[in-house]
């Protein structure tokens, strides 16, 4: 059973993230500094609640930062950057952090990352990012998620579910989406095969990727200029579980387009 009503509100008072932030304490101060104005009215986060942490976030508490001052552009770096007017060591960084080259054309970079996501530039992002750097993402969302979701659950006694979030692009539709690259303590995938619809017919493929959803509806209160990187989803009956965000990716036997 999903939920019929659900609210969902962005987390104020976190602040500039460096390395070796603690991020977990951080999100855990903001949210007991919250906890005493409406409508927290004391609570500073209800059982079963979801945070949506935004992946630069996460990658500056953990150094995922390269100054772009020591990187050396290989020439097919500098190559492409001169027919695209693009900053040769940012596309460097690109390809030295690609698993495989999915396609470079028109100025678009999309690669596989180490982690299995086919995305634009491999998830490299001057965005938001100290002038002169790149962010990558975590070299493992889940574990990041799962340090998060400890800590939270340690300090307050409740159980929480956590997601990583970063903003990709989609095959064939335009504009770009907030999607789940780390999860912990929900099952992503909502599994509808077997149950019957309104007629009373056997679904057969039906499955819903619920973390994608809620990551997707958390950046409606999060935003991308907002100075909020933490939003909180609240009675959502979602399915808790050891989850994963590779759990999302398709896997190689089913990729029609490989």
């Amino acid at each position: 059973m999903r939920s019929t009503a659900v609210r969902l509100w962005g987390l104020h008072g976190i602040p500039e993230i460096k390395p070796g932030d603690d991020l977990g304490q951080i999100i855990l101060e903001a949210l007991r500094e919250g906890a005493d104005r409406p409508p927290r009215r004391g609570v500073p986060l209800r059982t079963r609640s979801i945070l949506v942490v935004a992946q630069k976030v996460v990658s500056k508490s953990e150094g995922r930062i390269v100054p772009l001052a020591g990187i050396e552009p290989s020439e097919k770096a500098f190559s492409w950057a001169r027919r695209y007017c693009k900053d040769a060591r940012v596309i460097e960084v690109i390809l030295r952090q690609a698993r495989r080259l999915v396609r470079m054309d028109r100025g678009v970079l999309i690669v596989e990352t180490p982690h299995g996501f086919i995305c634009a530039n491999g998830g490299v992002d001057a965005s938001n990012a100290p002038i002169g750097t790149v962010i990558l993402l975590p070299e493992d969302p889940d574990a990041s998620a799962r340090r998060i979701q400890d800590q939270l659950e340690k300090s307050l006694r409740r159980r929480v579910a956590v997601i990583i979030s970063d903003t990709f692009g989609r095959p064939w539709r335009r504009g770009l989406t907030n999607v789940a690259v780390g999860v912990a303590g929900l099952l992503p995938i909502l599994d509808y095969r077997g149950q019957k619809d309104s007629q009373d017919r056997i679904l057969q493929a039906t499955t819903i990727a619920v973390a994608d959803e809620i990551a997707a509806a958390a950046e409606l209160v999060m935003g991308k200029t907002l100075g909020i990187p933490v939003a909180v989803l609240e009675n959502f009956n979602y399915q808790y579980g050891e989850g994963s965000g590779r759990d999302l990716i398709r896997p190689e036997s089913e990729d029609l387009f490989r």
